[in-house]
């Protein structure tokens, strides 16, 4: 426990056991074992930093958080309430989001890296995210081939039209997020290393983080989430059962496909339709079908469909 544990009651105040604190400062980071039903808050010193945060089952470094299948389950700014997702093939929820005061996060942007401000600022030696998660976690032999787009909290992001972008935040001292881990986990925070973009409002400020055992009230507001399914695969279940070692890439000689539903089978269809619902439907066609009236007719059923469907079947 670090000698910032000391000042476990001003953390106490949710009934949460603490069982450490540590501060991280600027272009640093640390990896936990944050244990299953534990909870890590990342708290604000000063306000407006962002905080890179990434993690991997403890237990099979291969099962780590997933920007993109969290995205797709809970948009580009998750926040209290949501989870992080594994990726495929395990997609397993790994951590809950207890507690979020600013809700101002992202799983949009990818970290950033040295060719970043080396092409962009001409800047060959800067902090960045992918070199300070990859020291952090090289505290556990894991390398810097096996960073991953992180969960960026506190970062303030959108969508004007079809561009992405990035804008000041507005986190104040005390502000914080607190997560939850569903099962034991390697959990790596790191002070985002952007002091030359809006980020962090072109600095780059100290961290605290801290450790609690969750507390029943704060695993009973946990959502059920689906656990054991078939699609839920491990490497049990993989066909290749070693995993691979060498870097080398040489074909399998031995190697015959097995593609899930082939050879795919095709069925036609013919749908009638009255003059009025050809009017309806030429309204709504996108023309970039062209004269395909089926592809067409497909577009708008299923559009129609995961309007008013999807999600609720």
């Amino acid at each position: 426990m670090s000698a910032l544990a000391s000042n476990a009651n001003e953390h106490t105040r949710e009934g949460r056991e603490l069982i450490d604190t540590v501060v991280l400062q600027p272009g640093t980071g640390k990896a936990f074992e944050l244990l299953a039903g534990q909870v890590m808050r990342i708290e604000q010193i000063e306000g407006n930093q962002c905080v890179d945060f990434n993690c991997f089952n403890l237990h099979d470094y291969k099962e780590f958080m997933h920007c993109g299948r969290t995205r797709t389950l809970h948009g580009i700014n998750p926040t209290e309430g949501d989870f992080m997702w594994s990726a495929p093939p395990r997609e397993r929820a790994m951590v809950y989001i207890l507690r979020d005061t600013v809700k101002c996060n992202d799983v949009m942007f990818p970290r950033c890296s040295a060719n970043v401000y080396e092409t962009l600022y001409g800047l060959p030696v800067h902090t960045n995210c992918h070199d300070i998660q990859a020291e952090a976690q090289r505290e556990y032999g894991l390398t810097p081939d096996d960073v991953h787009d992180s969960f960026n909290l506190f970062m303030a992001t959108g969508v004007d039209g079809t561009k992405t972008y990035v804008t000041r935040q507005d986190s104040k001292p005390g502000d914080h997020v607190d997560l939850l881990a569903l099962f034991d986990l390697l959990a790596v925070p790191n002070i985002c290393g952007a002091d030359v973009m809006k980020t962090s409002n072109y600095s780059i400020k100290p961290v605290k983080v801290s450790i609690f055992k969750a507390t029943a009230e704060d695993l009973a507001r946990v959502p059920a989430v689906p656990l054991g399914l078939a699609s839920q695969r491990t490497p049990k279940d993989f066909k290749v059962k070693n995993i691979k070692v060498e870097r080398e890439l040489t074909r399998d000689a031995g190697y015959k496909p097995e593609f899930t539903n082939t050879p795919i089978k095709y069925d036609a269809f013919p749908i009638a339709l009255s003059a009025e619902e050809v009017a309806l439907f030429e309204s709504v066609r996108l023309p970039v079908y062209g004269d395909d009236d089926g592809a067409a007719l497909r577009d708008v059923v299923f559009n129609w469909w995961e309007e008013n469907f999807l999600g609720k079947v």
